[in-house]
């Protein structure tokens, strides 16, 4: 009898951990067959490490966005085509660690990969680090367009996360190839009621967002 009381209570606390907040979904429980790889649950990102408050790589947005996402994952499945999403609902406490990250001037590890002309003491001032992001009101996610095939990204003309104007979405150095797959991207988003943000290719935000002026900070479990 104990030992099923005992595992009764974990099961309790585990699906009360779980618990996403009202408007909030896991967007896999939507789109079942989306690409995730939430690269700040990884070490491959512009930190060189793992982002507190990422604990799995789960991808949360809200729930309008997570619905509006769908249909641009099914427009791009027509073309043989399809989304990969390297990052959704951010909690503050990830948005600190970028705070207390961006200080420290000496850890630069990733420098060369995502800001090799930009000096690490200018992030503030340049924008790309700042105290709030659109991320953790959790309808704005980042990704690119993948091959249906082979599952691997097309060519965007810079890296994800790259810090500089080459990854400004109408940044003229890159082929035309690259241009017509930004095009696509910014096409088929800004169709489906997202917004984009003109100095990241990869980033869009839900017009009409449910809650504009809240920033979470729950955790993805």
């Amino acid at each position: 009898m104990k030992f099923y009381s005992s595992l009764f209570f974990l099961l309790i606390s585990f699906l009360s951990f779980a618990q996403l907040p009202d408007g909030f979904t896991y967007v896999k429980d939507v789109i079942t067959d989306l690409d995730v790889e939430l690269r700040y649950n990884t070490a491959n990102n512009f930190l060189g490490k793992p982002v507190d408050g990422y604990h799995s790589n789960k991808l949360i947005l809200t729930t309008q966005t997570a619905q509006a996402l769908k249909l641009v994952q099914e427009e791009l499945q027509n073309k043989n085509l399809c989304l990969k999403v390297y990052d959704g609902y951010r909690p503050q406490e990830a948005v600190n660690h970028f705070v207390r990250w961006a200080k420290v001037l000496n850890d630069t590890i990733n420098k060369s990969d995502f800001y090799p002309n930009v000096k690490k003491r200018n992030l503030f001032k340049a924008g790309y680090i700042a105290s709030k992001s659109g991320h953790s009101r959790g309808s704005t996610v980042d990704l690119t367009i993948i091959d249906g095939n082979t599952g691997k990204p097309l060519d965007m003309g810079s890296p994800y996360d790259f810090f500089g104007q080459e990854s400004w979405v109408d940044y003229k150095g890159i082929t035309k190839k690259q241009k017509e797959n930004r095009q696509l991207l910014q096409t088929v988003m800004l169709k489906h009621g997202f917004r984009n943000y003109s100095k990241e290719w990869w980033h869009f935000t839900l017009r009409y967002e449910p809650f504009p002026k809240t920033y979470f900070d729950f955790p993805i479990e």
